[in-house]
């Protein structure tokens, strides 16, 4: 295979960014990357002290990127290029990761409630060791949100896995007033930032 065959590697785990890439006539592999409690992760997501959100998004990204490609070589698998992604919710310069658990998830929504927040979705791509980055911020406003509505939301279970508690295709959908920016960025990947990106690399969109 060619690059011209547009095929690349997905670094992340994510159902939905596989459909997004699918949606704009991009192939892929997923590259699993270490992530269980029994082996070290590839790519520790701790924030760093006073660590701004757009510097934390972009320095996972990175990351993850540069542990994708160290995978391909450590597998001898093609080398076509690794795509990786990071997406974080910001509220008043605080990160707004996965929650950890229900109480925490109540605790993102709550402060989330009835306030405007950036969705920050960062993305990199690596070929042979040369990483492009390219950035989405999204402003995304909540109306006012019930205890019950956020118990419902956290019970429903989509909560676990998404940036700031929610996901913008499932229940909090009934929660947004106003959305300034990408919806895939929101969903976990830009599809304007991202359709740039593999074609100044040479990998076409719709082939």
């Amino acid at each position: 295979m060619t690059l011209a065959e547009n095929y690349i590697y997905l670094a992340s785990r994510s159902s939905r960014r596989r459909e997004l890439l699918k949606q704009i006539g991009v192939r892929h592999s997923v590259l699993l990357m270490r992530e269980t409690v029994s082996r070290p992760v590839d790519v520790d997501e701790t924030p760093l002290p006073d660590e701004s959100p757009t510097d934390y998004v972009y320095r996972i990204t990175h990351a993850k990127a540069e542990a994708g490609w160290t995978r391909l070589i450590q597998r001898k698998l093609p080398l076509f290029p690794v795509l990786a992604a990071d997406t974080i919710v910001a509220l008043d310069g605080c990160i707004f990761g996965k929650p950890r658990d229900a109480t925490h998830a109540e605790k993102m929504l709550s402060a989330l409630s009835g306030r405007t927040h950036q969705v920050l979705t960062a993305i990199a791509l690596n070929l042979h060791g040369n990483i492009k980055h390219r950035l989405s911020i999204t402003t995304v406003r909540f109306r006012d949100i019930g205890k019950r509505e956020i118990q419902a939301t956290i019970a429903s279970g989509e909560v676990f896995d998404k940036a700031g508690a929610y996901a913008i295709q499932g229940m909090a959908a009934a929660f947004i007033i106003e959305i300034l920016g990408s919806y895939s960025g929101v969903v976990g990947l830009p599809l304007f930032e991202t359709a740039q990106l593999l074609e100044e690399s040479g990998i076409k969109i719709f082939p």
